[in-house]
């Protein structure tokens, strides 16, 4: 099924017009990324070229996405914003609300069950507002938007950080928060800073265990998690060209971790195998008339250093497999360094689970690839020594690998077939025995694997790698085992060894499926009711948040000083708080209690300035609000790192949290802050980070002004009486200093559509 193909071929048909503008301006070879962003303007062609990394542009992305657990916030947004229905298609996917436990159909059911209230919410709203609705068990976001939305040259924003996934498909897709989408949805138009270019160069091809997640292991190695920080990273060369196009939305979807805008590559013939396997026949005809707009010029692919900000390049005949981890994804590994590393670093080496799917790795090549070491398991007279467990990406995929054999292989092995859901790779599992906290260490084809990530357990060690790997090291149980060199011992005493991976890249027979889980929206929405009950638990709907009185802010407190790395999972945790995401005022009780307090080295536990007791940080900010005292937040490099949940931001901002002053940020939670009326501040020295005291009261000394490209000053007064003037620095231009002003950037649209 083609979905919005006369929107696909419009973008089409626009784009020889735009290239052309776009190089008269530019006037040099453009990269796919440029074309792609210069096709999208707002206002249309482009009528000057714009600076990366400081231009602040307006776009006008194709299509929205959005997941169950972001959606509820970001269509209670858009239910203030006063439209009859979306001005671009957009789709709602129910994917993380369902906890893995037992296994598919008992999960599905149980879920299902728990959050019938939400999952009705979202089919209601999206049937008023003509929004295309996949339900519970139809598969993962990023792997349905592949399967069916993502096209070469197309630009998409998706509320989740792991929308760049369709870059597989060509597109430059983003991660935003919801009220970016209720920006887009609304017909308006989505800024960005232009974003600078990473070039990937990949020669060579891929063999034996190398798989296309060891790309993106290495060169998260490379650029670390703030690397790829306003920036997207462009894949190109002969070896980008050898691979399947699922394998490059591997690639692209974990360019999150490094912080990347996004991740692409150009149009080729495995998009269009892709394309035509997935029933998109259509789309590749419209494609193949525009193709050379749809990669970057022969000339920037030659001659890479004069177009890109920074080129890496990788030669994938001596890329070799890696594991990343634990506690953060950037540490990479070679497989057969592990044993050392591990021993060095005390890590346990007995493997407990090991666990295939996720948005990253579960394509019908993944599943394919690894069922191909689980196959060889089971003849070899193998069984694994830990356990097992695989999420479908989607039901096309999972029926189709049913009808295949795979998943009865995985069976074979012992493995528990979970639902076609996000589960443990976004803390959705309900794992036997993790409330007891022991140190263990489990392996994933996942893309993060931070600290009580998978499983709320903080001494889980979790270590990322590609299903294959997964799969071997999982029959081995043992983190060190490198499947190239070493053998395993069989039921029978004999030594055995596992043959390389093998595994097609799309289905021989075609993919199949019975029930995608698509629900199509009304015709006519109007009549539609959307109800919800005062005294739910679960939904809240919004009030706006106050305007900024014009005033200088004083007599602020530090709420809490957040020591090293504080992602959105330390601000607003996933996993059992999932529940509660379209319920601003419950799900704010778990506001920052993953961040470390730098002056006790504690988790949720800080000092009152009006009782001057410890107490949890959601309490404490409670108390401080009830008293009409505002509050700051201070914290270290790369602050809201990970996910795009807006919560993060939405939260202090409901609590009465009114500047967040960090070393730097991650490039969406700073959107965030600013979305919702925040101010998202720098130290423009970084160590007077240092000079933050635990019992400081903060005055804005030039807020009065605030204005572009112009520091504030902030006092911070210490309880002894003295002071010290600290310089923030703050990237907001006039448009966002107008969304502070007016409470929030939902203020401004309700105003405008009035």
């Amino acid at each position: 099924m083609v979905f919005d193909i006369d929107m696909i071929k419009a973008v089409y048909e626009r784009f020889p017009e735009r290239i052309k503008a776009a190089r008269q301006v530019v006037n040099k070879p453009l990269t796919l990324s440029e074309k792609i962003l210069y096709a999208h303007l707002f206002d249309g062609a482009a009528q000057e070229a714009f600076t990366r990394g400081k231009s602040y542009v307006d776009f006008a992305p194709d299509r929205v996405a959005m997941q169950d657990a972001t959606a509820q916030m970001a269509l209670l947004q858009f239910m203030q914003a006063g439209k009859p229905t979306t001005a671009v298609p957009s789709t709602v996917h129910c994917d993380h609300l369902i906890q893995a436990q037992m296994g598919a159909h008992t999960d599905l059911n149980s879920a299902i069950n728990q959050s019938k209230e939400v999952f009705d919410f979202l089919s209601s709203v999206s049937n008023k507002y003509g929004i295309g609705f996949w339900k519970p068990g139809a598969g993962i976001i990023h792997q349905v938007v592949l399967e069916n939305y993502a096209f070469p040259g197309g630009m998409m924003i998706g509320t989740d950080s792991h929308t760049v996934n369709a870059g597989g498909l060509g597109m430059v897709a983003i991660g935003v928060g919801g009220a970016d989408a209720v920006d887009v949805m609304a017909g308006m138009a989505w800024e960005l800073k232009f974003p600078k270019l990473i070039g990937v160069k990949l020669t060579g091809k891929m063999n034996g265990w190398t798989a296309p997640k060891d790309v993106i292991l290495k060169v998260a190695g490379i650029l670390t998690v703030k690397g790829g920080t306003g920036a997207i990273v462009e894949y190109f060369g002969e070896g980008a060209k050898s691979m399947s196009c699922t394998g490059k939305g591997t690639i692209c979807n974990m360019g999150a971790e490094i912080g990347a805008t996004t991740s692409t590559f150009g149009y080729d013939e495995s998009m269009r195998r892709y394309l035509n396997a997935t029933g998109r026949n259509e789309v590749v005809e419209a494609a193949d008339k525009i193709a050379e707009h749809l990669t970057g010029d022969a000339e920037v692919y030659a001659e890479p250093e004069k177009y890109f900000d920074q080129v890496i390049e990788i030669n994938l005949d001596e890329l070799v497999p890696h594991l990343n981890g634990p506690f953060t994804p950037d540490k990479a590994t070679p497989v057969s360094e592990m044993q050392k590393e591990a021993e060095a670093n005390k890590w346990p080496t007995k493997v407990e689970w090991g666990l295939i799917g996720s948005c990253t790795n579960s394509s019908y090549e993944d599943l394919a690839r690894a069922a191909s070491i689980a196959r060889q398991a089971v003849e070899k007279k193998l069984k694994t020594k830990a356990n097992f467990g695989i999420n479908p990406g989607s039901e096309q995929v999972r029926y189709t690998a049913a009808r295949d054999g795979l998943l009865k292989t995985f069976e074979d092995l012992d493995a528990t077939i979970f639902t076609n859901a996000c589960g443990p790779c976004i803390g959705q599992w309900a794992r036997e025995g993790a409330e007891k906290k022991q140190v263990n260490t489990i392996v994933h084809s996942f893309n993060r694997n931070f600290a009580k990530r998978a499983d709320g357990n903080p001494n889980t060690h979790a270590f990322v790698g590609s299903p294959e790997m997964v799969a071997a090291i999982a029959i081995s149980g043992n983190l060190g085992f490198n499947p190239i060199t070493d053998t395993l011992i069989n039921e029978d005493g004999v030594e055995v060894k596992l043959d390389p991976p093998v595994g097609d890249e799309l289905p021989s027979q075609g993919f199949a499926v019975e029930d995608n889980g698509y629900q199509a929206p009304a015709e006519d929405g109007s009549k539609v009711q959307v109800n919800v009950s005062p005294d739910s638990k679960r939904l809240q709907l919004l009030e706006p948040f106050y305007a900024w009185n014009g005033k200088n802010i004083t007599g602020a407190k530090l709420l809490i000083k957040a020591y090293g790395k504080c992602t959105t999972d330390h601000i607003s945790m996933a996993g059992p708080w999932l529940r509660f995401r379209g319920h601003l005022d419950n799900i704010s009780d778990n506001m920052l209690t993953g961040a470390v307090n730098a002056f006790n080295m504690e988790t949720d536990l800080v000092k009152s300035q009006v009782t001057g007791e410890y107490g949890p940080v959601p309490a404490t900010q409670r108390a401080y609000k009830k008293a009409g005292i505002p509050t700051i937040v201070v914290g270290d490099h790369n602050y809201g790192e990970g996910s795009s949940r807006e919560h993060a931001a939405m939260e202090p901002r409901h609590l009465g949290v009114i500047a967040v002053l960090v070393k730097s940020f991650a490039r969406i939670h700073e959107t965030n802050l600013k979305k919702q009326g925040m101010l998202g501040l720098t130290f423009a020295t970084e160590a007077d980070y240092d000079k933050v005291q635990e019992e400081d009261t903060i005055n804005f000394l030039d807020l009065e002004n605030f204005s572009p490209d112009k520091p504030l000053t902030l006092e911070f007064v210490h309880a002894d009486g003295s002071k010290d003037l600290i310089e923030a620095n703050h990237t907001y231009n006039q448009s966002q200093i107008d969304w502070f002003k007016a409470g929030s950037a939902l203020n401004l649209i309700k105003e405008m559509n009035k």
